[in-house]
């Protein structure tokens, strides 16, 4: 008798602390309720500094806060009840970018006396990206102690863009003074000195890529363990697949080359041709093919923290 009334206690007694482990002790719940709303930060800057204050060493930085993943992607949720979630994942990015360098002006023939400044033109690169992603999904959790488990199935698509414009001092010319594309009349910006379509040195004047188009279906599946009231640290794993499809390119070049009359400056456009991709794997090795601009939609196994308010 008196061992069933023990058991009975012990049983009581781990039930109960399981349902005070639930709550803190100034009586906040730990777990996410109906009308919630999360978001989720990368968790690995946080244990490398942990992990690297424990052993000493100079390189404990500072911990950040960072994407749940490498697209740089915006990742929300909506609780319907404390078992169920609606998510959302947005991107939406336009940069404009310009850089300006001095180059010697071409035009001026007799070279600046010390402690005169040589004369100089301004070279200009502009770049333009386009990023945008939007996605839903839905997730369903399961568990009754601080450690919950989910998984669910996200759909996404995105589009993007880039364009790059150059715009150059030094004109280029033929006749008594001619002018032709080399380091010393055009900047370098990278990637603007190429060679043409008939070997000869040329800048580049635009690039414009093709519009890309992408689609993505995955399931997720992941576990979180609540340290504090509505703060968990957790994984999620994915698997699914995607399709991306970009456009024909353009690239204008101009140069001075040899024409029917002799040497003239023109221009020559060239095509780039489009492309396509297609791929089911998990997450991590999707590379390329799965998710927003081309970079991996899941969390590739990182840890991550989560908020909910």
């Amino acid at each position: 008798m008196r061992k069933s009334v023990l058991a009975i206690a012990l049983v009581c007694g781990v039930s109960a602390a399981f349902a005070q482990d639930l709550t803190s002790k100034k009586g906040e719940p730990m777990l996410p309720e109906a009308n919630d709303w999360a978001i989720s930060v990368n968790a690995d800057p946080i244990f490398t500094y942990i992990g690297n204050a424990f052993h000493g060493t100079s390189a404990s930085g500072a911990p950040g806060v960072n994407w749940t993943n490498s697209n740089y992607t915006i990742v929300g949720k909506k609780f319907i009840d404390e078992k169920t979630a609606y998510r959302a994942l947005v991107r939406i990015g336009f940069t404009s970018e310009a850089t300006k360098k001095n180059i010697g002006d071409a035009s001026v023939t007799t070279p600046a006396v010390y402690p005169a400044a040589p004369a100089v033109v301004e070279d200009k690169m502009s770049m333009k990206n386009t990023n945008i992603g939007i996605g839903v999904g839905k997730e369903w959790r399961r568990g009754k102690t601080r450690l919950q488990g989910f998984y669910g199935a996200d759909v996404m698509i995105w589009l993007t863009s880039n364009s790059t414009k150059y715009k150059y001092g030094n004109a280029l010319s033929t006749g008594a003074n001619p002018v032709s594309v080399s380091s010393s009349t055009t900047s370098d910006f990278g990637s603007n000195l190429v060679t043409d379509s008939y070997g000869n040195s040329a800048r580049v004047l635009t690039t414009k890529s093709g519009m890309t188009f992408g689609f993505g279906v995955r399931g997720f599946i992941g576990a979180e363990y609540f340290i504090f009231p509505k703060i968990a640290v957790g994984a999620e794993y994915g698997w699914g697949l995607g399709f991306q499809s970009s456009g024909k390119g353009k690239q204008s070049v101009e140069s001075v080359g040899a024409g029917t009359s002799g040497a003239v400056v023109g221009q020559v456009d060239t095509n780039v041709a489009g492309s396509s991709k297609f791929g089911v794997d998990t997450d991590i090795n999707q590379n390329t093919i799965f998710g927003f601009k081309g970079s991996n939609t899941g969390s590739s196994a990182s840890l991550k923290v989560t908020l909910h308010f």
